[in-house]
């Protein structure tokens, strides 16, 4: 049932409901590009950092029939509609929202026991750009609730030994990433740049890292979002991530 000042929107032939404000944030297509990027291999329990409408875990839990995902968000109407979002798409059995600030992750979650922990977190600085009026748009654009640092001290604490973490960022903030990575014991192992178009420059990148892993890091070839220069199609690759000739509704 929709509610008022909301959307109901679909993936995957409609086998995934997302429920999402009109006018609040809508998730984009990082989400999508992240869960088709990291590595599930082995991994029955996952932790979503700072979940929003619970898309992130959704596909997660699409891609393994064997994982088991729980989501945390600190924002309470944003829990209600991940709650609302895993109900309508028939996983209540295998992905759980909790409310929760993951700066206290110490309070949430005893110490190593995911096997995956993803996040896709605010990308900008109280500093940087204009922080939008919506509480919701500004949560998830701007870190007005935990930084970098913050996602990845409590991505840190959460996983196993050698278990993976998985993130989409801003690429122009890479090396901080990589950096404040190392810092808290997780190496990066995999990296891919991700460009509107080939020859334009990097947009996002999405890494993969391994606590307590071994340095040596992979350059996986550049993702094009677009196909041609002036043409507004997905290129093949985001086409066959949605396994739907590109058809789906809802992305911001």
């Amino acid at each position: 049932m929709i509610r008022s000042m909301e959307t109901i929107d679909t993936l995957y032939s409609e086998t995934l409901k997302l429920v999402q404000s009109q006018n609040g944030y809508r998730f984009s297509l990082d989400p999508v590009l992240l869960a088709d990027f990291v590595s599930v291999t082995s991994c029955r329990k996952a932790l979503d950092l700072g979940c929003g409408c619970g898309v992130l875990g959704l596909l997660l839990a699409r891609k393994a029939a064997v994982l088991s995902v729980v989501g945390w968000e600190r924002q309470l109407q944003m829990v209600a509609r991940a709650r609302r979002s895993v109900e309508l798409s028939g996983m209540s059995e295998r992905v759980r929202v909790f409310a929760g600030d993951l700066r206290e992750y110490r309070r949430l979650a005893d110490p190593g026991v995911f096997d995956l922990v993803v996040t896709n977190p605010p990308y900008r600085g109280l500093d940087s750009g204009r922080i939008a009026p919506d509480d919701e748009r500004a949560a998830a654009r701007h870190e007005l609730a935990g930084g970098l640092e913050d996602f990845l001290t409590a991505a840190a604490w959460c996983l196993k030994y050698s278990g993976r973490f998985g993130i989409v960022y801003l690429a122009e903030r890479l090396s901080e990433l990589m950096v404040a990575m190392v810092a808290v014991g997780i190496e990066p192992k995999r990296l891919r740049m991700v460009h509107a178009r080939l020859g334009e420059p990097a947009k996002m990148v999405l890494v993969e890292g391994r606590k307590g892993g071994a340095p040596g890091l992979k350059v996986e070839a550049p993702l094009s979002i677009y196909a041609e220069e002036g043409e507004p199609a997905y290129s093949d690759e985001v086409l066959r991530i949605y396994e739907s000739e590109g058809q789906a509704n809802g992305l911001g």
